[in-house]
């Protein structure tokens, strides 16, 4: 059964592209290619020619997830299995993988109608990824771009998609209370990178976040400084995940959408991996901000009335 390598890239719609441009190199430490004037921009990572494709549009959401595989046998393969399955398949032309830089592409949506494009032959960059801001570089290449949690409706029906579909395997769940939200999340992984793909209900976009993994745990740090210094909006604090042992923080995109960037996370060998349950979102930390801000409030009256 030919299966998915990794996740190669994500396609963006989004309404502010100088903001963009921005929040990806001076924050994210993404570096900027293929500048398409109004139309949008790419941006490169690692050793791929890009990994992350910007189009400008009103949605401010996911337009696409996608898919790498080996060769042409194994997007037929694909291609063959969806339409078995009843899954409409629409072929990319020439023009549509050349906007891709890839040989050739598929398109389809999953259960919940979020698109996502399986190719193969991407174009490696003509030279070496080096970031300003992120001078250790990404953990990416063989193991994809990093992650993306999208809208699901049907936990089951989806894991079972992309298991059979795509040939995704099961990392874990996590299913817990969390500030009063019920937590039911699916984690699923393609190469030893833990989960390139996670899925949950309840989500008011496409996409939840995407996450980009930095090789050192002081670039985690350093890029929470930046984005707090540049007036971001921290979504969760510094904390470290109990499944993958991420160390991370979440911010919002300049879409409303959230953002992960992390580091240490642990790797998978499927010969001895057992999913499991975890009962919790993080071992420690991944506090809204809202927290300390009452934390805050409370010790500042407590100085007030003590002087």
């Amino acid at each position: 059964m030919s299966r998915v390598k990794q996740l190669g890239y994500l396609v963006f719609e989004v309404a502010d592209l100088e903001a963009w441009k921005s929040f990806s190199t001076s924050i994210l430490g993404l570096r900027l290619v293929d500048p398409r004037g109004d139309e949008g921009f790419s941006l490169q990572m690692d050793a791929h020619r890009q990994r992350f494709f910007i189009e400008h549009g009103p949605a401010d959401d996911l337009q696409a997830i996608g898919w790498e595989v080996e060769d042409s046998a194994a997007l037929d393969e694909i291609e063959k299995r969806l339409s078995a399955a009843g899954h409409r398949v629409t072929r990319g032309n020439a023009k549509d993988a050349a906007r891709r830089h890839v040989e050739g592409l598929i398109r389809f949506e999953d259960p919940a109608g979020n698109p996502n494009e399986v190719y193969f032959g991407a174009a490696m960059a003509s030279e070496p990824f080096a970031s300003q801001v992120v001078p250790s570089g990404f953990i990416a290449d063989d193991q994809g771009l990093g992650h993306v949690v999208v809208l699901s409706r049907d936990q089951s029906e989806h894991e079972a998609f992309y298991a059979q579909m795509l040939g995704l395997r099961l990392s874990d769940y996590i299913r817990c209370e969390y500030f009063g939200h019920q937590i039911d999340v699916t984690f699923m992984h393609a190469n030893p990178r833990h989960h390139s793909l996670a899925f949950a209900k309840g989500q008011h976009k496409r996409i939840h976040h995407f996450m980009v993994q930095a090789r050192s745990i002081d670039e985690v740090g350093k890029c929470y400084d930046r984005f707090l210094f540049a007036g971001g909006m921290v979504h969760q604090t510094l904390g470290r995940h109990p499944n993958d042992k991420m160390f991370s923080f979440y911010g919002y995109t300049p879409s409303g959408f959230h953002f992960e960037f992390g580091s240490g996370a642990i790797e998978i060998d499927d010969a001895t991996w057992e999913a499991t349950v975890h009962r919790k979102v993080s071992e420690w930390g991944h506090h809204p901000p809202q927290l300390l801000t009452k934390a805050h409030r409370r010790a500042k009256e407590a100085r007030e009335k003590q002087g």
